[in-house]
């Protein structure tokens, strides 16, 4: 197996049944067929980077995305988030206008969002894979099934954690949030065909979480 499942101790306990799963084993399989064929993105060693940066005890926040940027050296193993140094893609520009707009926090330079994820930001793509310049190339070949059993894990395991979910394929995943534990908001996708039909702008989601997380609030 080429592709190395590296987790924290803590994620790799909660898991170990997980990978001994045939469809995960099918999953691996593929990947590394995938990424030893085709260039495929984002790094082999950042696939598993939204674990690596955000402890399972630490989570706060879930922001759920699709499959990762598929240009070059865009991915970086963290949803929406892109590689130091490159230029925001559209999304990530209207999550940063929104911000602007409900924060007051100027758009940064850079679009790496690791700084989230190290305050306890969950950013999970449905799909951690994706074939170069093929957008949806990885899906329906076991990623779901994974991401699925993460959002479950945290859905019974964790308490409070607000759960973003932006568009309609994010709010489909949202159906196994247990929403008497958990905050769940909801609103169209940042992409600017969602965004400039007005179902983005205004949603305030960003001031929300904050309010919803009182003391351990996040620096956006």
């Amino acid at each position: 197996m080429k592709i190395n499942i590296e987790l924290s101790e803590d994620w790799k306990k909660k898991f170990q049944d997980e990978f001994q799963k045939s469809y995960f084993k099918n999953l691996i399989e593929f990947v590394d067929q995938e990424y030893e064929l085709h260039q495929c993105f984002p790094p082999k060693d950042h696939i598993f980077s939204a674990f690596n940066y955000c402890a399972f005890q630490d989570i706060k926040v879930v922001i759920i995305g699709q499959d990762p940027y598929h240009d070059d050296g865009q991915a970086n193993g963290l949803c929406f988030s892109v590689a130091e140094g490159v230029k925001h893609p559209p999304s990530l520009k209207n999550i940063f206008k929104e911000i602007e707009t409900d924060l007051g926090i100027p758009i940064p330079e850079s679009g790496n969002l690791e700084r989230w994820a190290r305050q306890g930001v969950l950013l999970l793509n449905a799909t951690l894979t994706v074939c170069a310049h093929k957008a949806g190339s990885h899906q329906k070949k076991g990623w779901e099934e994974f991401t699925d059993a993460v959002i479950q894990h945290i859905s019974d395991q964790n308490k409070n954690v607000v759960f973003l979910l932006w568009g309609g394929y994010a709010k489909k995943k949202g159906k196994i949030i247990d929403k008497q534990k958990h905050h769940v908001l909801e609103s169209g996708h940042p992409s600017p065909l969602s965004a400039n039909r007005g179902y983005w702008f205004g949603n305030k989601h960003f001031s929300k979480t904050n309010e919803l997380l009182g003391d351990n609030t996040i620096d956006w």
